[in-house]
């Protein structure tokens, strides 16, 4: 089951809001065209230069609590999890004690963060299956990662490369604004995304690449207008332009 898939029914709240603050918006699109693999080695040269010590954002002590974490973080943001956190793994440290909660009180430590009905009884059955297939133990295998309850691709390759270190590159909103605003990819999914950005460095870098990519979205390429004044990639990025055209019309 994906993240995607598990998004009760306030989502419509969420989407009316956004349609209403988009209305307001410039209209960037995004490039037509990816740019070179030189381009490409470089701006991701310059993000690895800004941002050299960039990891998760997200406050966790074992890979139970990441895998958790990273679950809540679903279309919320990192500082809205780690707000939460600290009460909910001081009642539930680990999966034994997770397994055993009540929904009504994990929704409720959890209320303040999007989607937590959802969450709150994906947290639960999630921590079931770990007790009863891998002993209590977040497992190192994508495929198990995956068959938990809202654990997608995404959520698995975070787990994957921040706990055990491997080769994954997750893909979440900012990857994916920031892979297409740079011309690093054309791809209109996630996995299309994944495919073109792994293509361009080598797997000992994807891991430390999805954190580059985060930190710039967040700070400097952001949804929906970034800026392009401080960005060290303006020079050879090519929604700049875009991004100037679109303002001057507005």
């Amino acid at each position: 089951m994906s993240e995607e898939s598990v998004l009760p029914s306030d989502a419509k709240s969420v989407a009316v809001k956004r349609a209403k603050r988009a209305l307001d918006e410039p209209k960037i699109p995004f490039p037509t065209k990816k740019v070179t693999r030189a381009v490409a080695a470089a701006e991701l040269d310059v993000l690895a230069q800004q941002y050299p010590d960039a990891v998760t954002e997200l406050h966790y002590h074992s890979h139970f609590e990441l895998l958790i974490a990273v679950m809540l973080s679903a279309q919320t943001t990192d500082a809205a999890v780690n707000k939460v956190t600290p009460e909910l793994f001081s009642r539930f440290p680990n999966a034994a004690a997770m397994a055993q909660a009540d929904v009504q009180e994990v929704d409720s430590i959890i209320a303040r963060i999007g989607f937590h009905h959802t969450k709150a009884r994906n947290a639960i059955a999630t921590a079931q299956l770990l007790m009863e297939r891998h002993e209590g133990e977040v497992p190192h295998d994508r495929d198990a990662l995956e068959a938990l309850p809202g654990v997608g691709r995404k959520t698995a390759s975070v787990v994957l490369s921040v706990a055990f270190a491997d080769a994954a590159f997750a893909v979440d909103t900012h990857v994916f604004r920031v892979s297409r605003r740079l011309g690093l990819s054309l791809g209109k999914t996630p996995r299309e995304i994944e495919e073109d950005v792994t293509r361009l460095i080598p797997p000992e870098n994807w891991r430390h690449a999805h954190h580059w990519l985060i930190l710039h979205g967040r700070r400097v390429c952001k949804a929906p207008v970034p800026k392009c004044g401080i960005c060290p990639l303006q020079s050879m990025c090519p929604s700049a332009a875009l991004v100037a055209k679109a303002i001057r019309k507005v």
